[in-house]
């Protein structure tokens, strides 16, 4: 095993998307959804004065908006597009021509994507973040609250991702499961405490620094605690690389079918 190879290889893999993101103009939809809320964001804090309604207010916006539509569409566009463009522009044979295992290639691609989502969210939770505290100051855990919103971008980023990009390489057309997902993310606090656990948000939730109110139907559960929730991201996202690396094993690009 050549592990200097293989990291060569996976450098020079992320360097050469990351470039294809910052110019793309199909990216243009990822910016808008990590940008947007910074200006909209802005002009509602000037209506809240008050700290404690300050944080309850940013962790709404940060729950239901960043974490269960910005990012998840975001890592839709981003990771669905890994493989699946390249197959629709017709230059995925570049790659699987080039003496790459096809392991790193994946890999190159995932971590790429992964760069790029959390530079954008992470970026647009820092500048939201900033704008909400401006006028009351952060607090004594206000720098606390904020590293742990960025690692809840930097977990998602990584759940969403791993699942988009095995998700475009099972479906020609990835939009239909996405959607189930969304329902069955946004849906989750309605559900038995036993099946909430099987949904990504319900371990991202838990890493907030400030948990939100779901309404009068929503089934209460505990939050898993951060030393679960963290390693079980961790090795679900393994998990789901792992079998993405078996199916790119096994692609055969043909063109003319799509």
């Amino acid at each position: 095993m050549n592990f200097q190879l293989w990291s060569r290889q996976i450098d020079s893999i992320i360097r050469l998307e990351l470039k294809k993101y910052v110019f793309a103009r199909r990216w243009l939809g990822v910016y808008l959804l990590g940008l947007a809320p910074i200006l909209l964001f802005g002009v509602r804090m000037s209506f809240f004065n008050r700290r404690q309604l300050l944080e309850t207010v940013y962790a709404t916006f940060f729950q239901f908006y960043l974490l269960r539509f910005a990012i998840f569409f975001g890592c839709f566009q981003i990771f669905t597009q890994l493989f699946r463009g390249e197959i629709l522009e017709k230059t995925l044979h570049y790659y699987l021509l080039a003496p790459v295992r096809r392991e790193v290639l994946a890999a190159g691609k995932f971590l790429a994507g992964l760069i790029a989502g959390t530079a954008v969210f992470g970026g647009s939770t820092v500048a939201t973040y900033l704008l909400a505290f401006a006028s009351t100051g952060w607090g004594d855990q206000g720098l606390q609250h904020l590293a742990q919103y960025i690692v809840v971008v930097m977990l998602a980023c990584l759940g969403y991702g791993a699942v988009f990009m095995l998700t475009a390489l099972l479906f020609k057309n990835p939009k239909g499961p996405a959607m189930l997902l969304l329902g069955w993310e946004w849906l989750n606090f309605f559900l038995p405490a036993f099946l909430q656990k099987f949904s990504i948000v319900h371990y991202l939730q838990s890493i907030c620094p400030v948990s939100v109110s779901r309404g009068p139907l929503a089934v209460i559960t505990a939050p898993t605690s951060a030393w679960y929730s963290v390693p079980g991201l961790l090795l679900l996202t393994a998990m789901i690389l792992a079998v993405t690396s078996f199916m790119i094993r096994r692609v055969e690009v043909t063109y003319s079918a799509d």
